[in-house]
């Protein structure tokens, strides 16, 4: 339901963002250069009326398309905040031998595996004098 009217409020905006900008700041809209011959539809006053009301229309539209999305998701599911959706640091675990099978060892490195350095403390730790 949510995405139908996410939707439905994305056409709406785009028309309305394309009606507000043909129009022109003297109220002329597409009857820019036209003579009253032409008739009131597409005349200079008919096209102002026309997308007039047509912005009226698809700003009420918007508007109401808000509200109703903004009343469905005004808390009907849980809340979460990104802090606790973080992952948790991964526990140290102490580190493993490397295997010592014949596949794994280079050619000309030695058969005995490097001493692995001790794992360090799990939190930061205070001087005590």
């Amino acid at each position: 339901m949510n995405t139908v009217l996410l939707i439905v409020h994305l056409f709406v905006t785009l028309m309305l963002i394309g009606v507000v900008l043909i129009q022109r700041s003297e109220g002329g809209g597409l009857g820019i250069g036209s003579s009253q011959g032409m008739g009131s539809f597409m005349g200079g006053r008919g096209t102002a009326n026309l997308l007039t009301r047509t912005t009226a229309i698809l700003g009420a539209i918007f508007f109401a398309l808000s509200m109703v999305l903004a009343i469905l998701n005004k808390g009907g599911g849980q809340t979460h905040s990104i802090l606790e959706s973080m992952p948790a640091a991964p526990a140290s675990a102490p580190a493993s031998a490397p295997s010592s099978s014949p596949a794994s060892i280079p050619a000309g490195a030695p058969a005995t595996p490097a001493p692995v350095a001790p794992a360090a403390p799990a939190g930061p730790s205070a001087p005590t004098n």
